[in-house]
C-alpha cells in the first residue's frame, strides 16, 4: 500500500524538463576575423611613428642662420638693426652663415648689394668690397623735392638734370631777360648705395638736404657729379625694381 501512494503521489507532479549536461552545451559560431582590417590599422600605426620620427629627425637638422632684414648696398655691413635670425634645414652644400657667427661678420662689407628677405650666405661677404669694374659711385646732396621719398638702399633711379639757363639778347623779353627750363637725362639706371643710416627720406623731407650714394656706370660719372655741385640733380624711382 505504501509503495502504491508513493507511486501516485508521484505521478501528480509536473514533469520538469531535463537539462543537458554542462559538456553538452551547443556549440557557439566562432567570431568573423577581418584581416584585411587588421593588417589597416597596423599599417596606420606604422605610418605614424614614421611620420613622428621624420619630424624629430628634420627637427635636430635645422640651423638658426642670419637673414637680411633691410637692404645692403654694395660695401655695407650687417648690423642689429638689418638682420634676424631663422631656421632653415641643414644643407652642406650651402654656405649659410651661422647666427652664431654674426660678430664676425660685422666685421665684413657686402660685395654686392643685397635685397631684403636674403638668407646670408659667405659668398655674399668679403673683407674688401671695390666698385665693381666698369662702375663708379657718386655722392648727391639732394633738397626735398629733388628726390622720392622712401628712397632706401638697393633702389633703382633715374638722375635727371633739372634747372634753368638765363641770359639776356635780342630775344629777351621787356624785363631784359628770358629763361628756358633745361631738363635733360643723366643716368637712365642709377643704384642707391646709402641713405643716411637708420633713415630712409621720408625722415628728411623739407627739414635738410638728404645725403644720396649713387653707383652707375664709369662713362656717367663725370656729368652726374658735375651737375650734383651745382645742385641740379633730381631723382625718380624706376617702378618695379
Amino acid at each position: 500500500m505504501k509503495i502504491q501512494e508513493r507511486t501516485g503521489a508521484g505521478g501528480g507532479r509536473s514533469a520538469a524538463p531535463a537539462q543537458p549536461p554542462v559538456g553538452d552545451r551547443l556549440p557557439t559560431p566562432p567570431r568573423e576575423r577581418k584581416p584585411a582590417l587588421a593588417a589597416l590599422a597596423v599599417l596606420l600605426i606604422l605610418v605614424g611613428a614614421l611620420g613622428a620620427t621624420m619630424l624629430v629627425l628634420q627637427a635636430g637638422d635645422r640651423i638658426e642662420v642670419v637673414k637680411v632684414t633691410q637692404p645692403i648696398p654694395v660695401g655695407g655691413s650687417v648690423d642689429d638693426s638689418n638682420v634676424t635670425s631663422v631656421m632653415v634645414a641643414e644643407d652642406d652644400s650651402i654656405n649659410y652663415v651661422r647666427w652664431t657667427q654674426l660678430d664676425a661678420l660685422k666685421k665684413l662689407k657686402a660685395v654686392s648689394a643685397i635685397p631684403k628677405g636674403v638668407v646670408v650666405v659667405g659668398e655674399m661677404f668679403g673683407e674688401d668690397a671695390g666698385v665693381a669694374q666698369g662702375k663708379a659711385t657718386v655722392g648727391l646732396s639732394l633738397k626735398a623735392g629733388q628726390y622720392p621719398t622712401g628712397l632706401e638702399p638697393g633702389d633703382v633711379v633715374a638722375a635727371y638734370r633739372v634747372g634753368s639757363d638765363s641770359g639776356s639778347g635780342s630775344g629777351s623779353s621787356s624785363s631784359g631777360s628770358s629763361s628756358t627750363t633745361s631738363d635733360s637725362l643723366l643716368v637712365d639706371r642709377a643704384v642707391v648705395s646709402s641713405v643716411p643710416n637708420g633713415k630712409s627720406s621720408d625722415d628728411l623731407v623739407s627739414s635738410t638736404e638728404l645725403p644720396v650714394t649713387l653707383t652707375v656706370d664709369a662713362d656717367a660719372a663725370a656729368p652726374l657729379a658735375q651737375a650734383a655741385s651745382s645742385g641740379e640733380v633730381a631723382l625718380v624711382l624706376i617702378p618695379g625694381n
